[in-house]
């Protein structure tokens, strides 16, 4: 990691709170330029039926659901790849935008059926942009591939150490916030 950019991932069990994990941290960022995506489970008579994404700067659809029609599945839910390409995987480009911190939730096996979401994974994570991300615990590809990628710091959240967790990578991006001043 350079002194003005961090590569941070954090991972752990389905449940642990990563998702809001994240939006916690992304509300103590309030001086940043921020771009990127979350995900939240769409629940329905408390039974899991997909996954919806929002953009840092409001829109939000569908990622994946089981009553949709989509050749892409993962498990039972298939995966709007056309639409996530379309709407989310944009704002990952560094050229078109001018954040200072990257925001992924997630680096999944639904988010990586899209190879273009891959190649701006990969783009990110080259450059001297800083990236917040959550990732799959296991997974080929680019779940497996980014975890070792050079200066990246892999966080493994559980319910026990979350808020240590959280603090942890505020401060780290806190203090980039202080140097790129």
């Amino acid at each position: 990691m350079s002194s003005k950019s961090a590569k941070i991932l954090l991972t752990g069990l389905p449940g642990c709170g990563k998702t809001t994990a994240i939006l916690k941290i992304i509300t103590s960022l309030k001086r940043k330029k921020l771009a990127g995506f979350y995900t939240q489970e769409i629940r329905e008579k408390n039974i899991r039926k997909g996954f919806r994404w929002r953009r840092l700067d409001d829109p939000e659809g569908i990622l994946a659901h089981i009553d949709i029609k989509s050749p892409f599945k993962v498990g039972k839910y298939h995966v709007d790849v056309v639409g996530f390409e379309r709407s989310v995987v944009s704002v990952l480009d560094i050229d078109k935008t001018d954040a200072d911190i990257f925001i992924i939730d997630e680096i999944g096996k639904m988010e990586c059926l899209s190879e273009k979401f891959v190649a701006a994974v990969r783009r990110l994570f080259a450059s001297d942009k800083s990236v917040f991300a959550t990732v799959a615990q296991k997974g080929a590809g680019l779940i497996s591939e980014i975890k070792s990628y050079p200066g990246t710091k892999l966080f493994n959240l559980t319910h026990q150490n979350r808020a240590k967790i959280i603090a942890e990578i505020s401060q780290i991006l806190s203090l980039l916030e202080n140097r790129s001043k």
